[in-house]
């Protein structure tokens, strides 16, 4: 087990887009780093100058063992949980009358809201025992209303965000806060291939939404909890 005095936090979907980028940012940040992926073969070679600061671990959060088995391995190796960013969750679209409908409803419920509170649920405690901490999840201000051939998608972000200030009632007189950050479309290879005609200039790039989730993890956001932060 290391013991050099950082804090640790642990990142999903940390070979993502955004994910990978929240990973780098939190090491230059000074952090020790759990980055959890179900894809680890698409993991970002970059991220692999950072050992042995950075603690690789195969997981699908959607699975409650999994998600618990996770905890286990940082323990072991940081001996701490200071921080979890919840960055894994899924986009998809079409109709509620299409014959996928109840599938890509189940997939994005568990991918986007239930995979937030299992995460919580296994990591909540330990921040708890630390005296305080920090979460942060991701939701989408496209959640903020429903949108046509979305349905399934803004349910499962908005109950993101109403998880995000449950659990900040929850654990507020305990020192742990709990805030989201709200992406429009963010300025990946993948939305850029997927939406070619669009205009890439007013999208958002992953290492300024990371630098959203880093400043909520940061002691200058003591005074911020419960919030939905549009990014």
């Amino acid at each position: 087990m290391m013991s050099n005095g950082s804090k640790v936090a642990i990142v999903t979907g940390a070979s993502g887009a955004l994910g990978a980028v929240v990973v780098q940012k939190l090491i230059a940040m000074g952090f020790n780093v759990a980055a959890l992926d179900f894809m680890q073969d698409q993991r970002n070679p970059n991220l692999e100058d950072f050992n042995p600061r950075l603690l690789n671990i195969h997981a699908d959060v959607t699975d409650i063992s999994s998600c618990r088995n996770a905890c286990d391995q940082t323990l072991r190796q940081f001996g701490r949980i200071d921080v979890l960013c919840n960055i894994a969750g899924g986009f998809r679209m079409g109709s509620s009358l299409s014959s996928d409908a109840l599938q890509q409803w189940e997939l994005l419920m568990e991918v986007n809201a239930g995979a937030v509170f299992k995460m919580v649920h296994c990591v909540a405690p330990h921040l708890l025992k630390n005296g305080g901490g920090s979460i942060v999840n991701v939701g989408a201000q496209s959640a903020l209303s429903g949108k046509e051939n979305m349905a399934a998608y803004c349910a499962s972000k908005s109950a993101v965000i109403r998880l995000t200030e449950s659990f900040a009632a929850e654990f507020k007189s305990q020192g742990v806060r709990v805030n989201c950050i709200l992406p429009n479309i963010i300025d990946t290879p993948a939305n850029r291939e997927s939406m070619q005609g669009a205009e890439f200039s007013a999208w958002t790039s992953p290492e300024r939404i990371a630098d959203a989730v880093a400043f909520l993890v940061s002691e200058q956001s003591l005074a911020v909890n419960g919030a939905s932060i549009a990014v």
